[in-house]
């Protein structure tokens, strides 16, 4: 895939609270937060700093190889902070950038025998459709003449979800089901990105959920969704390989995004998990700030060091 020009340098911070009343012990935490590295995303530094410090931090890659950090604790404290730091640069694709097969540019197609065993897992429907619900709304996006081109009704879906439906953030966790989605015609970034991927996969697509997050390339280029971490889909297009597809704001492409987590499903890409044991309610809030910031492209020769992070956990529910 041929990628923008453009290649800016960005630095994230991520910073997650957990405050309590009384002081709690700790569990075991697992942490996504460090972006994937790859040839559209270069990390030039990483940090994440835990508060309190853990007793051990050790790094793993999950099945799909996500970078995972593993803390454990032997301290208790009132709060738990996780202040992820780190510099990157960006070189994103987008729409003009998609190159698909000859074979795969008309709808409907059939992956090839090599990639289908290891694409199947991405194909399955994840939630229950008895009414077969989702399947007709993804249907509107065919062309009933037998002619539709795939890149065009994929990015039509796109766009259909940012233009039809209502954003609506919601901080706290869950995701609702994407025939609640599609009834309520509203949701949050998570929301929209299961919807849209229970749709592609209901015309037989691999698609995958991606976890991390979005900045605005320009002042003209303005996206939805900052100050948290994001969601969108990526699906398998012969030719390009995965491809990104931003229901929220209606884009294709990974202009503007920065993967961290890649998912079959929502729940094997949350961002922070891990639990906590002290007196009902304890617990008293939890709060999240993210920033990035967009620098002059103008260090195309500094050297990529890859700094392993250091790390910060959170809470899940009470354990009595």
């Amino acid at each position: 895939m041929r990628h923008g020009s453009l290649m800016p340098f960005l630095t994230l911070s991520h910073v997650t609270t957990y405050s309590y009343r009384n002081p709690v012990s700790f569990g075991e935490h697992r942490i996504m937060v460090r972006p994937r590295e790859s040839h559209d995303q270069r990390l030039i530094s990483a940090e994440l700093t835990i508060t309190p410090e853990p007793a051990q931090v050790r790094w793993l890659h999950d099945v799909l190889g996500n970078s995972v950090a593993v803390a454990t604790f032997d301290r208790r404290a009132k709060d738990l902070v996780f202040d992820s730091r780190v510099r990157l640069e960006h070189s994103p694709a987008d729409l003009e950038s998609v190159h698909i097969e000859d074979y795969a540019r008309l709808y409907p197609f059939t992956y090839s025998s090599e990639d289908m065993p290891d694409l199947l897992r991405s194909i399955e429907r994840q939630h229950h459709d008895p009414l077969r619900e989702i399947d007709r709304w993804a249907r509107r996006f065919v062309d009933v003449s037998g002619q539709t081109d795939t890149l065009a009704m994929l990015s039509s879906m796109t766009a259909a979800i940012r233009r039809e439906f209502t954003y609506v953030p919601r901080p706290e966790k869950g995701t609702q089901s994407p025939i609640e989605t599609l009834a309520k015609r509203k949701g949050t970034c998570r929301d929209y990105a299961m919807l849209m991927i229970e749709a592609v996969r209901a015309l037989g697509f691999a698609a995958r959920f991606v976890s991390g997050y979005v900045y605005s390339p320009t002042k003209r280029d303005q996206r939805t969704g900052g100050g948290n971490t994001h969601a969108w889909v990526r699906v398998y297009l012969p030719g390009s390989g995965w491809v990104e597809f931003d229901p929220t704001n209606g884009i294709v492409g990974s202009r503007g995004l920065i993967r961290v987590a890649i998912a079959r499903d929502i729940y094997q890409a949350v961002p922070v998990s891990g639990t906590w044991a002290g007196f009902p309610g304890s617990f008293e809030d939890m709060t999240v700030s993210v920033d990035v910031t967009v620098d002059e492209p103008a260090e195309t020769n500094a050297q990529i060091s890859n700094t392993q992070p250091s790390v910060a956990p959170p809470p899940r529910k009470v354990k009595a």
